[in-house]
């Protein structure tokens, strides 16, 4: 049998393969998409409005941990470029799910040296990895 006749075969169920997988990335941007359900393997990426400038920050309360890794640090950026100084950007996270299951993540927008003092804004998402 001629190598391009077993190749078209294994072509062919490669291309099947790639076909059937669940897309790599899930954004969130707005607690209205939520909740979130995602597969194995699949990349989570949050990206929340900030601006640190003002001494708020996001902080992480509750990460999925039994469900998502947590897969980068937070990144900061301007998506509009200005380079004015206090204007505001957004904060981005990127998770990846590892296990079946279900969990929460959630996010609270505060100033860090005023942990008694009431978030201004959150973020509370539930996420399912099937």
């Amino acid at each position: 049998m001629s190598p391009i006749r077993l190749l078209l075969p294994l072509s062919l169920a490669l291309l099947a393969a790639c076909a059937s997988q669940p897309k790599q990335n899930v954004t969130v941007e707005n607690q209205s998409e939520c909740p979130v359900q995602l597969s194995n393997g699949q990349n989570l990426i949050l990206t929340l409005p900030s601006n640190p400038s003002t001494g708020y920050r996001w902080a992480i309360q509750d990460s999925a941990g039994g469900v998502l890794r947590k897969v980068s640090p937070e990144v900061y950026s301007n998506p509009e470029d200005r380079g004015l100084v206090g204007s505001a950007g957004q904060s981005t996270w990127r998770f990846q799910a590892f296990a079946a299951g279900t969990g929460r993540l959630l996010l609270t927008y505060q100033q860090p040296w005023a942990p008694e003092v009431a978030p201004v804004k959150a973020f509370d998402c539930a996420i399912s990895v099937k």
